[in-house]
């Protein structure tokens, strides 16, 4: 059993090329869509003169300017030491909170369309909640990784649990329940794929029933539930975006209006260069455009999880399953709104949507993602027989997954 394992090798892994022109040719479309959405603008008089310009790109360079600078901290993470980021977790998380926290004091928190999320200083504009993330992920990772984590521990089952609760409790009086269901989406899964006892998982899944159902019954969310169950009921009102959602997508049919020809985005369907924007997709590019946006999806999920297959485990491990997981349910979440799945949440579409807050701190994400991508994996080829042997060490060594080829 020792001559098996002394034969197991280190490799450098590769930069993932899959992974970043998927990534890319999401951030294209958004550029395009954006632009469709928020360039061209309703005719105005000023007396008897009819406006001279009816195009407005502040959204678009703006949109362009936050690209600049999602490209720079993915380059940035890219190059970062693992170690490095690991160390960060913990102060990440902290800021996170205390920035949460910010938003509610006068002066800096700024208050959209009802909601309290975003924090303004020296004229920079920033969404806290986009970072909590992010920073919950390396923290779950760190944690998850530690030799204090225990998976039949109560205790060690708690701690994760409780810093969640509270990073939710302040992202709900914002309100802001879409990411706080984020934020928990994260925390479970990684502590079910670290192999937490699922008694545990199912216990407060129980106890935490009422407190879902309070939350839901909220008068804003059950307006929200009821015209998701039936949003002609309420067709000028509740219902009002969705339905014009729906428009949109059915105006696009299979291959779509062309591009910049959406009707839906002039005055029609509200926040169509932002949570609604896939409904523009939909339109302009037909049921093949919006089906391309879905695969490009898939292929980084595909790559996230051949990603974290060929790590070793530990921090790295768990951070790059965080990522993937955090990237997918806000996509899949998105699409499944725009198209009437889900109820209306305000999350935006990753790398698409027109917003500097989510295109940054996803970008950032992805560069962590490259950089495990090279990080050492182990290798072995040898006989399936062998194989299976040293598969029983890897099961004797905690949170360390090894990868054989051929």
């Amino acid at each position: 059993m020792e001559d098996i394992a002394n034969q197991i090798t280190q490799q450098k892994g590769q930069f993932d090329k899959i992974l970043f022109a998927a990534v890319l040719c999401l951030i294209l479309v958004g550029v395009f869509m954006v632009y469709s959405a928020t360039s061209v603008v309703a005719p105005s008089r000023s007396g008897d003169t009819l406006a001279a310009s009816l195009t407005d790109l502040r959204y678009l360079k703006k949109h362009l300017a936050s690209i600049l600078l999602g490209f720079a901290l993915m380059a940035l993470m890219y190059k970062t030491n693992v170690e490095t980021l690991k160390k960060a977790a913990i102060p990440l998380v902290v800021c996170s909170a205390l920035l949460l926290l910010a938003v509610k004091v006068p002066g800096i928190g700024i208050s959209v369309n009802g909601a309290r999320r975003w924090i303004r200083i020296a004229g920079i504009t920033f969404q806290p909640s986009e970072l909590v993330k992010l920073s919950m992920v390396l923290f779950m990772a760190r944690y998850l990784s530690g030799e204090s984590f225990a998976t039949d521990s109560v205790k060690a089952f708690a701690k994760p649990i409780g810093l969640m609760m509270v990073l939710q409790a302040i992202l709900l009086l914002q309100p802001d329940f879409g990411s706080a269901a984020i934020v928990g989406v994260i925390t479970f899964t990684l502590l079910f794929m670290a192999g937490v006892r699922i008694k545990y998982i199912l216990s407060l899944g129980v106890v935490l029933i009422p407190v879902v159902i309070k939350l839901i019954m909220e008068p804003y969310r059950l307006k929200r539930v009821l015209v998701f169950l039936d949003p002609w009921a309420d067709e000028k009102r509740g219902g009002f975006q969705l339905i014009q959602s729906f428009v949109a997508l059915g105006n696009g049919g299979l291959n779509g209006v062309g591009i910049g020809k959406s009707t839906q985005k002039l005055f029609f369907l509200p926040e169509a260069k932002t949570d609604f924007i896939f409904a523009i997709v939909g339109e302009e590019t037909g049921l093949i455009g919006a089906a391309l946006v879905v695969l490009l999806f898939m292929v980084i999920f595909i790559r996230g999880i051949y990603i974290v297959s060929r790590l070793k485990g530990g921090f790295s491990m768990y951070t790059a399953m965080g990522i993937m997981i955090l990237i997918s349910i806000q996509a899949v979440t998105n699409m499944a709104v725009v198209s009437g799945l889900l109820p209306t949440k305000g999350l935006p579409l990753p790398f698409i949507s027109y917003g500097g807050s989510s295109m940054i701190l996803n970008a950032a994400a992805i560069g962590i993602l490259l950089n495990l991508s090279e990080g050492e994996v182990l290798v072995r080829h040898e006989s399936p027989v062998e194989v299976a042997e040293a598969d029983y060490i890897n099961k004797r060594r905690k949170g360390r997954i090894f990868t054989y080829a051929k």
